[in-house]
């Protein structure tokens, strides 16, 4: 891998895992679970981030086709996407969840349904709006086929990472508690902010360019 293609990855990487942020979604996995024997959580925690990896990997390698379709330019959609991320952002620095990965009425929901793999953790607690808008916006920054490699590269250690975490997710709740899961989800939410802002001054410079 190039050394331009090595310099992206470490930008988009950091973004991508602190908008999935799947010690966030621990909480919700455990509580989803808990009553499912160990082989069916290691399968729900697969479909989650299978579902996660494909809905962001189809997103970002479609990226320019939806802006086309919807006649949207990329600086307005850098724009939109660095507003949106900001907001997830505070959120996730207060330490609350986030309205647009999930709401409480579809976390009660989703109790009753068999299998919460696809919806509501693949869709939309791991691959949210922010998630699809922020692989979207590095697959518009992306030049050439080693930088779009190095995208879809860090997608997949995201996915790795958080199939780790899923199939830990009761130890690590119990060794982290909720008090080590807000602060993870602080430092996370920084990180995030970091990449709205840079999102929001690309757009705005490529809008007067």
């Amino acid at each position: 891998m190039s050394d331009g293609a090595l310099g992206f990855l470490g930008l988009c990487l950091p973004s991508i895992l602190s908008i999935v942020d799947p010690l966030a979604a621990v909480p919700v996995f455990v509580t989803l679970v808990a009553k499912d024997p160990r082989p069916e959580q290691r399968r729900t925690a697969l479909r989650a981030v299978l579902t996660m990896a494909i809905v962001l990997t189809i997103f970002a390698a479609a990226g320019n086709a939806i802006f086309h379709f919807f006649g949207i330019t990329v600086p307005a959609f850098k724009i939109a996407g660095g507003v949106l991320l900001f907001s997830m952002a505070l959120e996730m620095m207060r330490a609350t969840p986030s309205a647009v990965r999930t709401k409480p009425e579809e976390q009660t929901e989703a109790e009753t349904k068999e299998d919460v793999g696809i919806v509501p953790l693949g869709i939309p607690l791991l691959s949210g709006p922010g998630a699809i808008a922020t692989a979207m916006v590095w697959a518009a920054r992306a030049k050439g086929p080693t930088q779009n490699a190095a995208l879809y590269g860090s997608i997949l250690v995201v996915a790795v990472i958080t199939l780790v975490v899923l199939l830990s997710a009761t130890p690590l709740l119990a060794r982290l508690g909720k008090t080590g899961i807000n602060i993870t989800t602080r430092i996370m939410g920084l990180i995030l902010a970091a990449t709205a802002a840079q999102f929001l001054l690309d757009g705005w410079r490529e809008a007067h360019l």
